[in-house]
């Protein structure tokens, strides 16, 4: 068994190294809801092809990248952020990191050049598991689950890098599955 923690709201899910799905592949995702009744998150690294203004065209500062969330709802935006004192409504999911909250003053403060992409990501679609689905891709080693989350890490415009800086960052234990090849065929 790759993972030795139990999934939960704001934990990380790392794809293993081998997963071929192209909506998971090196993926590293963050956990919203985790419950009885399943689990949802968001993929981190895997930038879209849509920038803000391109879904938003009403919102003025339109260079802030879309994330695909995942493959659920893509035509659905959500956002996280790391800044309480500017958005009301937000759910804490992590120290510091939050989900959601009042949309409309969300678009104000990125119209005014109020919020940035370090404290804000945006993401079309999400990642969901039904009741038991999550659970059982962890048994089968689909997925490492972590709880070293810095508050900075959802924000990391080094998507190309995330996946690997995740799995190093979990020790020694995981550090040479940072450096396997994405084609097993290549080894």
């Amino acid at each position: 068994m790759l993972s030795t923690i139990s999934a939960a709201a704001g934990r990380l899910l790392i794809s293993e190294p081998f997963m071929m799905d192209p909506n998971f592949k090196r993926s590293v995702i963050i956990l919203t809801e985790y419950s009885a009744d399943g689990a949802m998150g968001f993929i981190l690294n895997h930038q879209g092809e849509y920038m803000l203004g391109d879904v938003l065209p009403d919102v003025s500062y339109s260079e802030m990248p879309v994330y695909d969330g995942g493959p659920v709802a893509q035509n659905t935006l959500h956002f996280i952020h790391r800044a309480p004192e500017k958005i009301e409504g937000g759910i804490e999911i992590a120290s510091g990191i939050y989900w959601g909250g009042d949309f409309e003053q969300v678009k104000k403060l990125v119209s005014n050049y109020q919020l940035d992409a370090t404290e804000i990501k945006f993401f079309a679609g999400y990642s969901g598991w039904t009741a038991q689905q999550l659970d059982n891709e962890i048994l089968a080693d689909s997925w490492i689950v972590s709880d070293h989350l810095a508050p900075e890490t959802p924000f990391s415009n080094e998507e190309q890098n995330l996946w690997k800086d995740v799995i190093k960052g979990l020790g020694q234990r995981y550090a040479h599955i940072a450096n396997f090849p994405e084609d097993p065929a290549l080894n």
